[in-house]
């Protein structure tokens, strides 16, 4: 039998395929591909690797019928050859190939420490980078070919950017959808649904649950999927489709200032693809406002309106200062047995998968939250413990009430309905639930709450 024939997997099933192929960076696993990574977990648990590791799935269409094809990010094991997945884009691991060759020089040079040589070195690793990349011979769906630096170049018109990054990050065009789609075009097999699931342990600094399902990363995987994709029908981006245009509620008002609640998918300033947001919906109404802070999109809550330069000013030294305070509701995953606690652990943003931030004790900015159990209960759609928590950040980093729910180092337990830290449900369930300031004219200490009616609790 044909290696090839070894890597495509028969699928037989009656269920049908899907319109268009899979928006890669956010979407709901297709029942094909469910059925296929059935198939693969079995594979896996046959190898048993030791280290958590990304595995994807291709369904595509073969000889009239349906298969699907198998593929892992990196390498496995130590190894890019298992005969149940697609081989590498381009294999860089033979030892007498020209890469390892030249690793090798360069590793040598390490043991001279003049500036001469550390010169060398940097030349040498710059220029093999280079000729590393430009092995990858990437194919899209027209049967075009470009090389990883022609796609990253493409990709990035920004002069800043390119002068920062002039070539992709390591590791570039060897995760899985690249694989997959690589493997596909060269053996002429049409792409139908693809998937990507997490298997094993999870990363010390993100934030990875044993079989669950992702999207491909951002930093490496955008610019060459949007390469790949060329040619074929591609579900929409839901980026683009717009974001929630209504369900403001104006919560206290007065001269100066106002507060009003943020619904659950509303943007708090415009976006790239959509201008309407809580800051347009209030320049509508008072000309000059302005926002000293802002709530995530999923995020629910209270926020703060300054109506005149002077209270916007007033209001973003209090912010500064940290002397204003605010309380969020949170319902997480599982039951909090210890009622009250801290969380202390660094954040920084992931370049290669923004907007996600991992936990970095070496360049993270500390981050420091405070919660309190208030209550618990079964979830009524999972059956499973939920736990209701006041949150209290003492600092304000992106996304850091959501990466201290869920990172195994804070409580262990994501925020219900965080897709980006933990699992899907009919919305995020955080809230911006009070907030106390100094009001900027007046200099009476207000206390703002929610209106009761927009409560995430009980779920």
């Amino acid at each position: 039998m044909s290696r090839s024939l070894m890597i495509i997997h028969p699928l037989h099933t009656n269920i049908p395929k899907p319109e268009r192929f899979t928006w890669p960076f956010c979407y709901e696993p297709h029942p094909l591909c469910l059925l296929a990574c059935d198939e693969v977990k079995q594979e896996i648990e046959r190898i048993g690797p030791k280290e958590g590791k990304m595995f994807g799935v291709l369904v595509v269409e073969v000889n009239g019928g349906l298969g699907f094809l198998a593929a892992y990010s990196g390498l496995l094991e130590g190894r890019n050859d298992w005969p149940y997945f697609v081989p590498p884009v381009f294999d860089a691991q033979q030892p007498d190939g020209y890469f390892k060759q030249k690793e090798r020089e360069i590793s040598a040079l390490n043991q001279h420490s003049s500036s001469e040589t550390q010169n060398l070195h940097k030349e040498m690793s710059q220029y093999l980078q280079l000729w590393l990349f430009q092995q990858y011979r990437i194919l899209n769906a027209h049967g075009e070919i470009k090389d990883l630096v022609e796609i990253w170049r493409d990709y990035h018109q920004n002069p800043k950017i390119q002068k920062k990054f002039p070539l992709p990050p390591g590791g570039t065009g060897d995760c899985c959808a690249p694989k997959l789609l690589q493997y596909a075009y060269l053996q002429h097999l049409k792409p139908v649904c693809m998937a990507e699931f997490w298997w094993g342990p999870s990363p010390k600094s993100e934030v990875r649950y044993h079989g669950e399902f992702y999207p491909a990363c951002r930093g490496k995987c955008k610019p060459v999927l949007t390469w790949m994709l060329q040619g074929l029908e591609v579900d929409p981006d839901p980026e683009t489709s717009g974001f929630l245009h209504q369900g403001i509620e104006i919560v206290y008002e007065d001269e100066a200032i106002a507060a009003v609640y943020k619904p659950s998918g509303m943007l708090s300033v415009p976006g790239k693809t959509d201008d309407y947001s809580v800051a347009t919906w209030a320049k509508e109404r008072w000309a000059a406002s302005m926002l000293p802070h802002r709530l995530d999109l999923m995020t629910s809550g209270i926020m703060l309106v300054a109506k005149t330069p002077e209270a916007y000013h007033h209001l973003q030294n209090q912010f500064a200062a940290r002397t204003i305070k605010k309380k969020y509701l949170a319902v997480v995953e599982g039951e909090i047995q210890q009622p009250h606690g801290v969380i202390d652990l660094p954040l920084s943003s992931d370049p290669m998968n923004r907007p996600c931030q991992i936990v970095d004790y070496e360049h993270g900015k500390r981050a420091i939250t405070e919660y309190r159990v208030l209550d618990r209960q079964q979830s009524p759609t999972t059956h499973r413990p939920v736990t209701l928590l006041a949150l209290y950040p003492h600092t304000g980093r992106t996304h850091q009430l959501r990466m201290h729910c869920a990172h195994q180092e804070g409580l262990g337990c994501p925020i219900l309905g965080d897709e980006l830290y933990g699992h899907k449900a009919d919305r995020l369930y955080l809230q911006a639930e009070s907030i106390a300031f100094e009001h900027p004219t007046t200099g009476k200490r207000l206390h703002l709450f929610c209106p009761q009616d927009k409560k995430i609790w009980p779920i």
